[in-house]
């Protein structure tokens, strides 16, 4: 993915903070069509935007889904970290199936994807009623807890939750989903160990052997033809 990311056909605010807008691709299908809704990843940290997602986003696009590219507020800027953070990505997710229509999606077929901690966030959202069918995730930070442990990230948990498992148990605590739940992690992921995800109940965990952090979310890596086939329903 070294190519600059595809722009998004339409940029919409659900808010009026700098980084409160959702990116639209409309699908190759006239539709309607499924609504994929990407939450990106980063750490939760502010330096790491939506853009490298533009390739998934622009793939999903041309498999025939609908897709919304979620922007918020990360640790690092005022109201990100916990819990701004999850407050913006379901004040988002609202907002893109609101507006499904108007991309040719159907918001009554909502997927939400999230890579790395935006796959924790996307976990955080299945546990959660909040109209969606059915939520992906690759390389998540699934067990938040274990990742302050290791300290990925150069201590990127205690940042973004505002201290240690011992001082917020509550924030660290991880529900079961409410909705079918798939966590992809690459056997070979050295940014996330992909025993984060093994570790993780109540959803189906299927591993890439040999896959790192990104394969399974880069269209150009030989992974991309299963992620696809996993977001079709197979």
């Amino acid at each position: 993915m070294e190519q600059p990311a595809p722009a998004a056909d339409a940029r919409l605010r659900y808010g009026d903070q700098v980084n409160q807008f959702v990116d639209f691709f409309l699908p190759a299908p006239a539709g309607p069509c499924p609504l994929a809704i990407n939450i990106h990843g980063g750490f939760w940290r502010v330096r790491f935007d939506l853009t490298h997602a533009g390739h998934l986003c622009a793939a999903l696009a041309a498999a025939g889904f609908a897709c919304a590219n979620i922007e918020y507020r990360r640790a690092g800027e005022p109201g990100g970290g916990w819990p701004g953070t999850l407050v913006d990505v379901r004040r988002a997710i609202a907002f893109a199936r609101e507006h499904a229509r108007e991309f040719r999606g159907d918001p009554g077929r909502t997927l939400l994807l999230g890579h790395s901690a935006g796959g924790h966030l996307a976990l955080c959202m299945a546990a959660e009623n909040i109209g969606v069918s059915r939520v992906v995730v690759f390389g998540a930070v699934a067990d938040p807890a274990r990742a302050w442990k290791l300290g990925l990230g150069d201590g990127a948990a205690a940042e973004f939750f505002g201290g240690g498992p011992g001082e917020f148990p509550e924030r660290y605590t991880m529900r079961p989903p409410l909705c079918p739940t798939v966590l992809i992690h690459g056997t070979a992921d050295e940014v996330v160990p992909a025993g984060l995800s093994r570790d993780y109940t109540g959803a189906r965990v299927v591993e890439f052997p040999g896959a790192d952090h990104f394969d399974a979310v880069d269209p150009e890596s030989p992974f991309f033809a299963e992620t696809l086939r996993i977001l079709a329903g197979a």
